[in-house]
């Protein structure tokens, strides 16, 4: 949370700066207002570029396989399969309905389900479930 704080905090201070250059280039008539929108429009492109390359998620590609069998085994349909694998991202009940368009009761029918069908209790123990398992 702090890194990002000092992160956004750098990037405001350096927009004020850029805007202080632009606004003396101006003033002292060494630049047309076109150049100064110009770098403006770059360093804004920079930032977002960057900011971008800074959030975006690789997915981790790990050495392991994903066992399609045993997830038949198991009898978890798609869906099921599907709402396990969100669960595995971290996500609430809503955000995984709000994602594949579902409801939330839906969801969570599913989610017992999967509970269920790999004979755990809690999420955390039905993701370790299936982990030991390589579905996902």
């Amino acid at each position: 949370m702090k890194k990002t704080v000092l992160v956004f905090s750098l990037l405001v201070l350096a927009l004020l700066v850029l805007f202080q250059f632009s606004k003396y280039t101006l003033i002292s008539g060494d630049m047309q207002i076109e150049f100064i929108m110009a770098i403006i429009a770059i360093a804004f492109l920079g930032i977002g570029l960057f900011i971008n390359k800074r959030t975006q998620k690789q997915e981790s590609v790990s050495s392991n396989k994903i066992d399609l069998n045993k997830v038949e085994e198991l009898g978890l349909s798609k869906r099921e399969y599907q709402v396990l694998k969100e669960v595995a991202l971290g996500l609430s009940n809503q955000e995984i309905a709000d994602k594949l368009f579902l409801t939330e009761s839906t969801i969570k029918t599913h989610v017992s389900n999967v509970l269920l069908k790999l004979n755990a209790k809690r999420r955390t123990q039905a993701l370790q479930i299936a982990k030991n398992l390589q579905i996902i």
